[in-house]
């Protein structure tokens, strides 16, 4: 074991049609001192409470940085399929080896033109099994069990997914996501290092997804060995937690233990990735930093899911 603004959105969720009107949005001379506008895009998650309502007009208010931004485009499922990555930690225990199959299902029944990639979070540096590809049976059939193992855990889990991220950098700007499944504990400095108030490669992982615009998708199981300690494990879970939240996706947990299935889990992300939009805006704040982002919906049968916000 490793040691110690405001535009007019129509979402449907039984056809899938998107309407966007956009306004004019103020900009003073400060703002024109620091530069010209740009595009930025983020993937957003539109849930409506009442799916038996075909379509619902949804009210979006964007703001970055609290001043409002002008919408550009949005791309919907039905026109831009999503491109993800699928990674697990090579030394969860045991059970997680049930879930193999679990996840090549979830990997043949994604929509055609879907993109997926393949890879292990194990010692020494990320094993790719399968690149990015469309051909869903060549990336299910690449998906095999955790070795299960102590020895091949990686100290650090979040420099691997900082790896893993940067291969999106090939791919098309549009719909994108990635899932974790793994015990999210930083090591690499010690016992202070595991929580995510502390760990410096999770910040930058986050940081590095958002500024790819990929949300990522995170499943908590714990490592093989059996000297784990619930404070580990609660670390571990704050810290995907973080991560999901931090850039627009979701992390799941069944307590501190292993998941008795990942099936819940995966049909859940599987309703979020249907309903993921990657939408572009103006940005008027072109400045290097981090840009805190805000997108609320003005209509209380909606729920938006989004990132905290991007660095430049």
């Amino acid at each position: 074991m490793r040691r110690l603004r405001h535009s007019n959105v129509a979402f449907s969720f039984t056809i899938a049609f998107l309407f966007v009107t956009t306004g004019a949005f103020a900009q003073d001379g400060d703002r024109r001192s620091r530069g010209a506008p740009r595009p930025v895009t983020v993937p957003v998650t539109i849930r409506v409470k009442k799916p038996e309502v075909e379509i619902r007009i949804v009210d979006l208010l964007i703001r970055e940085d609290g001043d409002v931004q002008s919408m550009l485009s949005m791309r919907k499922p039905a026109d831009n399929p999503i491109t993800l990555a699928v990674l697990l930690q090579d030394d969860l225990v045991s059970s997680i080896a049930n879930e193999a199959k679990t996840m090549t299902r979830f990997i043949n029944q994604l929509p055609p033109g879907s993109r997926v990639m393949v890879a292990y979070i194990r010692s020494g540096s990320l094993g790719i099994q399968r690149k990015f590809t469309n051909d869903l049976s060549k990336a299910a059939a690449a998906v095999r069990p955790p070795l299960g193992v102590a020895s091949a855990g990686p100290y650090n889990p979040y420099v691997e997914i900082i790896e893993a991220l940067r291969r999106f950098d090939s791919q098309p700007l549009g719909r994108r996501a990635m899932i974790v499944v793994s015990d999210g504990l930083d090591l690499s400095r010690g016992l202070d290092s595991s929580s995510p108030g502390q760990s410096l490669d999770l910040d930058r992982a986050i940081a590095q997804a958002q500024r790819r615009s990929v949300a990522i998708y995170s499943i908590y199981a714990p490592p093989a060995g059996g000297t784990y300690n619930q404070l580990l494990a609660i670390n571990g879970q704050s810290c995907l937690q973080k991560i999901s939240d931090d850039t627009g996706g979701r992390a799941f947990f069944q307590g501190t233990g292993a998941p008795v299935s990942f099936d819940l889990f995966l049909k859940d992300i599987n309703s979020s990735l249907g309903q993921q939009i990657a939408l572009t805006y103006l940005s008027t704040h072109p400045n290097k930093g981090f840009h805190r982002l805000d997108i609320k919906p003005l209509d209380r049968d909606v729920e938006i899911r989004h990132p905290a916000g991007y660095p430049r």
